[in-house]
């Protein structure tokens, strides 16, 4: 078996930025984020139910689960964006994703609503991302776990990478 880091982290762990985003390096993070619900639903059709439970490494995950994290996490990710864009550096709620994931609906239930939801969530959020001046990359929210302002650029290479991150775990799996 893989050293255990490399199948938790198979593109690699984020790497935070040192400074803001380039204009071309928004654009990509957007387009990656545009891409991810097309990316999950070519991995994930035809699956059966076995392969659907099949856990990306011993103690992770099922892709079942994997799939229902991505609207999840990323219904989040936009709120904490329109908060940031509407308001002076708000508080953001963090959520115990690990918890989500084993509440019933992330183990059992079937992934296609979960896929339309990620498509329909990711098509506003691109419009909204896109409308954004390179000024508004620079606001924050506050993440009370991190006790740290984090900026929109921030978080959008976050979520660019998270896509990847978790398509590579549904890979793995499969």
């Amino acid at each position: 078996m893989a050293d255990l880091e490399q199948v938790k982290y198979p593109i690699g762990k984020f790497r935070r930025l040192s400074g803001p985003l380039s204009k071309s390096e928004r654009l990509d993070f957007i387009k990656d984020i545009e891409q991810t619900p097309a990316v999950f639903r070519s991995l994930v059709t035809g699956l059966t139910d076995a392969q659907l439970n099949t856990a990306y490494r011993p103690g992770g995950w099922t892709v079942r689960q994997v799939v229902h994290h991505m609207p999840d996490s990323h219904l989040n990710a936009y709120i904490r964006f329109k908060l940031a864009i509407t308001e002076d550096n708000p508080t953001i709620k963090p959520y115990d994703e690990a918890r989500w994931a084993e509440l019933i609906d992330g183990r059992t239930e079937p992934i296609g609503v979960s896929l339309d939801l990620l498509e329909a969530l990711h098509k506003r959020w691109v419009v909204f991302l896109r409308s954004l001046s390179d000024a508004d990359f620079s606001r924050t929210f506050f993440h009370p776990e991190m006790k740290a302002a984090v900026t929109l650029d921030q978080s959008l290479a976050i979520y660019g990478w998270h896509g990847k991150h978790h398509a590579a775990h549904v890979k793995q799996a499969i």
